[in-house]
């Protein structure tokens, strides 16, 4: 079985479970200018003992859920990755412009941005995946991933995954956990994501209704 990896800034390759050779490096994220998005927001509750974590594009359209214990932003910007305070474990947050996905065939956001990372992972490991699946999970929200066997590759057989939420017809939001210290670390901590995941429009964005103490009021 393969080492279980997970998705940096759509294109550099980091073990979920072990990790893997420096010899991966992150690409630099094209960024544009059009509708620029607000910087992702991270906020830790003691009383709840969970880090809320929420972002917007624009004024009319957000994202919010909650991650249990505390993690801290380690970067900023359209990617941010969080590092939880009682393990290794990584969230990396990041945004796309549906600039980048133009001139693709797929037929929805999901599908285009999905077929995009699969063309970074294949463009960066110099061979095409043996497996490739995109599902669909809760409302919203789906699972891509693709594994490669070749036992030739630095790191032995691998799988990378991805959580692709599309937020509007312009931004599509990826999520993606590493450095998790076993499997049932990485089910546990992406169930609760997913649970919790909210994406909001209008005036329900005001003050990223993530942060309010008082969670029905969402």
């Amino acid at each position: 079985m393969g080492k279980k990896l997970a998705l940096l800034s759509g294109a550099a390759v980091l073990a979920v479970l072990s990790g893997i050779p420096d010899a991966y490096a992150a690409k630099t994220r094209v960024e544009t200018s059009a509708h620029p998005a607000d910087e992702i927001q991270v906020r830790f509750d003691p009383q709840a003992r969970q880090t809320r974590v929420a972002g917007s594009v624009g004024s009319d359209q957000c994202f919010a859920f909650a991650l249990p214990q505390e993690w801290h932003s380690m970067t900023g910007g359209l990617d941010t990755r969080l590092k939880s305070t009682l393990s290794d474990a990584e969230l990396q947050v990041s945004l796309r412009s549906s600039h980048e996905l133009r001139g693709l065939p797929q037929p929805d956001l999901t599908s285009r941005d999905a077929a995009l990372l699969q063309q970074d992972y294949e463009n960066l490991l110099g061979r095409p995946a043996q497996s490739v699946s995109l599902a669909s999970l809760s409302p919203g929200a789906s699972r891509w991933s693709a594994t490669w066997i070749d036992a030739n590759l630095p790191g032995g057989p691998m799988t990378v995954e991805a959580f692709i939420v599309p937020l509007s017809e312009d931004w599509v939001l990826e999520l993606s956990f590493s450095h998790l210290n076993a499997e049932g670390e990485y089910n546990a901590l992406s169930r609760s994501l997913l649970t919790g995941l909210s994406v909001h429009e209008g005036g329900r964005c005001a003050g990223h209704a993530a942060f309010r103490t008082d969670r029905a009021t969402e």
